[in-house]
This record gives structure tokens, C-alpha cells and sequence, in this order.
């Protein structure tokens, strides 16, 4: 018997919505909803392409050469993206995740990451995803259960199929500074948005540009929740919404994938900090021994 890359595969729905979770990564592999695909997601038969809908922790983005110093320790983490000597979007991706509660609608999640060398905190972690009537609704959970403080960090990576081509799609950041990036991928400055090319906070056409950048100083609407938009100047748009523990969003126009996913999608990422975190300490949440942390993001399509 052959078993699906990305393990036992658990579906949810509601009303006109579908989506798949997998327990490799515990991450979202299809969602549909009003006949179409929302994000952009991968086959039962295919290995998770680019990080598609993947839950990013302890750490989300890039790590610097792996390496951190936290309570005067110094630690090194492989470098999982080794073409730019970096550590890459946690530890967690490829871990089975068990079922610990499905409904029709809903499904969580759980993982019990062990301490290791390079990371020398355990931690319990759930997911739990939910279809209703404004969407689908993701809640994360993570409690330290090691003896002391353990640096954290979190983001997902969902891939949004627009309506329309990807240049033609009208997008919307509510960020006032985006991240300046060095050669690796990596933080060597930030910049006011106001009045340049990424200015999103009004919607404009995603054009043929490349946006592959995280954006900060989000700015935070009703129920303390700020939202990315995608669609079209008068049909259809889908949001990411994000509650104020997420204070970042990492955009990806996928120009450097391989066809056919080639600009086919944009991956907005909600992040609890930037990049390197773990090196500068900007946003790093520090969880206290049996500490519990919660934090929630949605898609809504429209």
C-alpha cells in the first residue's frame, strides 16, 4: 500500500466551502469555496511545493547562517536553505501532526515538538481549522512545556489564487514599512511605504512587478484584526485577516518557482515577527515554562 506524501489526508466542509488538511506539516493542502479554488494548493500524489500552506514555527522566514543566541547560549540550526546559507521557516513542516478533534467543519490538530540540540525547548502545539459562514478561521496554540523560557515565533504560508491573472489582480497591504532585503533574503533595512511602488494601503493592479518582501507597522481595523485584499476593482476578492499577534506579512509572487506555479499565485504570510527573529530578538514572543500562547488568521473569500 503507498501512502500520500503528505499523509493522512482529513477534509472539512460547510455550505459551499472544502477544505483538506494533511498531517505532514498539519497544513492546508486544497480549500475551495462558491466553485472555486481559493488557494493555491497541491494534488494527494504531490510532496507540498514551495511551502504551501504550511504552518511556519518555531521560527517563520529566514534564520540568518541558522545560528542564535538566546540566555547566552549560541545554537545552530541546519541550514535548510542551504543556497543562501540560511534556516528556513522552522521545524515543523515535515513533522506528522496527530488528529486530536474533527467535526464536519472543523478539524485540530497537535504536535509535540521535542527539545534538540539546536532547539532545547519542547513544545506542544495545536491548529485548528474551521469553515463557517465568513470563511475559514485558523487558531494556533503553543505552550512551553520545557523548564525554561523558549524564543518563539509563528506564520503560516497559504498561497491565494486571484480571480484574474496575477497582474491584473488589485491588491491591498495594510502596512505602512516594508522590509529592505540583501542578496540572501535577509533584513539590512526597512523603509517607509508612503509614496513608493509598495505602497498598498490603497488597492492598486499587482502589475508585472515582483513583490517578495515582509511589511510591518500593520494597521489594525475593528476587533483589532487587520486584512490583505486580492480580487478585482468590481468582482470578486478574497481577504487574509490576521489578529494583532500577527504584526507581519511576508508577500511572495512566486516569480523564481517553476511553471506551472510560476506568478500563478501570490503566498501572503502572516508572521508573529519578522525575519531572522531569532538572531535580532524584533517581535520574538518568549514563552514562559506552561505558558499558553493563541493567536488566529482567516481567509474570507467574498
Amino acid at each position: 500500500m503507498s501512502t500520500a506524501p503528505s499523509g493522512t489526508q482529513w477534509t472539512i466542509s460547510y455550505a459551499d466551502q472544502t477544505a483538506v488538511v494533511v498531517e505532514v506539516g498539519g497544513g492546508l493542502r486544497t480549500y475551495q469555496a462558491k466553485g472555486r479554488e481559493v488557494v493555491d494548493g497541491y494534488a494527494e500524489d504531490e510532496m507540498c511545493p514551495a511551502a504551501a500552506g504550511q504552518i511556519l514555527a518555531p521560527w517563520p522566514n529566514r534564520l540568518r547562517d541558522g545560528q542564535y543566541t538566546f540566555g547566552g547560549h549560541t545554537y545552530q540550526l541546519p541550514l535548510s536553505e542551504p543556497g543562501t546559507h540560511n534556516a528556513v521557516h522552522g521545524l515543523v513542516r515535515w513533522a506528522p501532526w496527530r488528529l486530536l478533534e474533527q467535526t464536519p467543519s472543523a478539524v485540530t490538530v497537535g504536535l509535540d515538538l521535542p527539545a534538540q540540540p539546536a532547539y532545547p525547548w519542547s513544545l506542544s502545539l495545536t491548529t485548528r481549522w474551521e469553515l463557517a459562514d465568513d470563511g475559514l478561521t485558523v487558531t494556533h496554540t503553543a505552550t512551553n512545556t520545557a523548564a525554561e523560557p523558549a524564543p518563539f515565533g509563528l506564520g503560516a504560508h497559504p498561497y491565494l489564487l486571484p480571480p484574474v491573472s496575477l497582474e491584473d489582480a488589485w491588491l491591498c497591504i495594510p502596512a505602512r514599512t516594508r522590509l529592505l532585503l540583501g542578496a540572501r533574503a535577509l533584513p539590512i533595512g526597512a523603509a517607509k511605504v508612503a509614496g513608493s511602488e509598495f505602497d498598498y494601503t490603497v488597492p492598486k493592479q499587482i502589475g508585472t512587478g515582483t513583490v517578495s518582501t515582509a511589511f510591518g507597522d500593520v494597521i489594525l481595523a475593528g476587533q483589532d484584526r487587520h486584512a490583505v485584499t486580492l480580487g478585482t476593482a468590481d468582482g470578486p476578492v478574497t481577504s487574509v485577516w490576521a489578529d494583532a499577534a500577527f504584526a507581519w506579512w511576508q508577500f511572495y509572487t512566486a516569480d523564481s518557482l517553476p511553471e506551472p506555479r510560476r506568478r500563478r499565485a501570490i503566498a501572503v504570510e502572516p508572521m508573529t515577527c519578522p525575519p531572522d527573529a531569532l538572531r535580532s530578538g524584533h517581535d520574538l514572543i518568549v514563552l514562559k515554562p506552561g505558558e499558553p500562547w493563541s493567536a488566529s488568521w482567516g481567509i474570507t473569500p467574498h
